[in-house]
């Protein structure tokens, strides 16, 4: 996922602006949502990712954290670090394989965390915070300036040909920032390595598949979703969207959390804990007066626009597989950001969203927590990472997994 990019704040509530209500129309009708949780897993506490583009990384991370309460494991902490650090050096040598025609920034995608596991382990928190520039949060944009000056600087190959020293020299660079990764660490009182650590964990990281819903690949097959930051190439089984999301509220069912890669740069993703899919063209002819919509200016259509996706009832797209691959194709639908989703949940009128767990601190009106709406969910998302056992049993024989 890219870095955390801009997204609008959302203006204030106000009543020379709210629309009308007819007599026919629902006392919920116009008002602010109000939720009910349906099903949801228990999980970690609220991370804050701060000034990194690191939401795959922690997003990823407290996904296993999940698991690992699902399974009866107790609650750890993960060291976010670890797995970034470890994508970079893989990354740099993959750069500079393929003389830089790779992209090499800050994003990165479930499956780093994922490949780190199976490949490296795992450490907590406390053996790598990676925090050794002097603040007290990530701010990762010097660091990768650094790294990535470092390596154009390689690959531009001054001396015709590549010396030994350059990956020990990167290396150098990374661990200032970061710290160096630990090879054996105490914890509770036992001593252990990564790897140790991470069998103790009791994660199998092939037990965790990739889904996505495109039609520009055969549906039940896997491809590498063409996303810049998929730059490991993992692939995606391709599911129909209607089975990718019976798949998903399965999962939920049945006690498990989703890794959610999604499109966050919608106006209906706000600041305030709310993910909607506003239908902007029905808001405009069906509103309260269209004659008084049009006679609006920008700024105040946007700032009516933002009270309405904070309401119960706001017109939503209805999306389709078609509105997802044109999305797609356009770069309408782009890989933003990771998160994770635990629960289902329904407002006063019965709409359901999905509960939605973040990584920018406790923001928001929910602390950290958003509510994403099934439409948003089914228009915007990129791909899921869940455990196999958690699809549905006649969608797993269609793509050939086992759940079991």
């Amino acid at each position: 996922m890219k870095k955390l990019i801009a997204i609008m704040a959302i203006a204030g509530m106000t009543s020379s602006l709210a629309l009308a209500q007819t007599p026919t129309q629902s006392k919920d009708a116009g008002q602010p949502n109000v939720f009910t949780t349906v099903k949801d897993a228990r999980i970690t506490s609220i991370k804050n990712q701060a000034n990194s583009g690191t939401c795959w990384a922690y997003s990823g991370q407290s996904f296993l954290e999940d698991e690992l309460i699902r399974i009866g494991k107790g609650e750890y902490d993960l060291s976010e670090m670890f797995v970034v650090s470890h994508s970079y050096r893989d990354k740099a040598r993959k750069y500079v394989r393929l003389h830089g025609k790779l992209n090499f920034a800050q994003g990165g995608s479930f499956y780093d965390v994922l490949y780190v596991l199976k490949e490296y382990g795992a450490v907590p928190q406390s053996a790598l915070p990676g925090l050794n520039y002097g603040t007290t949060k990530n701010q990762h944009g010097e660091m990768e300036a650094a790294l990535k000056g470092f390596l154009d600087a390689i690959v531009s190959n001054p001396n015709g040909k590549l010396s030994p020293a350059w990956y020990p020299a990167f290396e150098s660079i990374l661990d200032q920032y970061l710290g160096k990764l630990p090879e054996s660490f105490t914890f509770n009182g036992k001593k252990y390595t990564p790897k140790s650590y991470a069998q103790e964990m009791g994660l199998n990281a092939d037990d965790y598949v990739s889904l996505t819903s495109f039609t520009h690949h055969p549906f039940y097959s896997k491809f590498a979703l063409e996303i810049e930051d998929n730059w490991r190439w993992a692939e995606s089984y391709n599911l129909p969207i209607d089975e990718f999301m019976r798949t998903m509220e399965y999962a939920i069912d049945k006690g498990y959390t989703i890794a959610w890669g999604s499109d966050v740069s919608e106006k209906g993703f706000t600041r305030d804990g709310i993910a909607v899919l506003p239908d902007v063209e029905e808001i405009e002819t069906k509103g309260s007066d269209q004659a008084r919509w049009i006679g609006l200016n920008s700024s105040d259509k946007q700032r009516l626009l933002n009270q309405l996706i904070h309401t119960a009832d706001v017109p939503e797209i209805e999306p389709t597989q078609e509105y997802r691959q044109k999305g797609f194709d356009n770069y309408e639908l782009t890989d933003d950001h990771g998160m994770v989703i635990y629960g289902i949940a329904k407002n006063q009128i019965g709409r359901k969203f999905f509960m939605v767990k973040n990584s920018w601190g406790e923001a928001g009106a929910y602390k950290g927590h958003w509510y994403a709406s099934y439409n948003f969910v089914k228009g915007k998302t990129m791909n899921i990472v869940l455990h196999r056992s958690a699809i549905p049993e006649d969608i797993a024989k269609k793509l050939g997994i086992k759940t079991k």
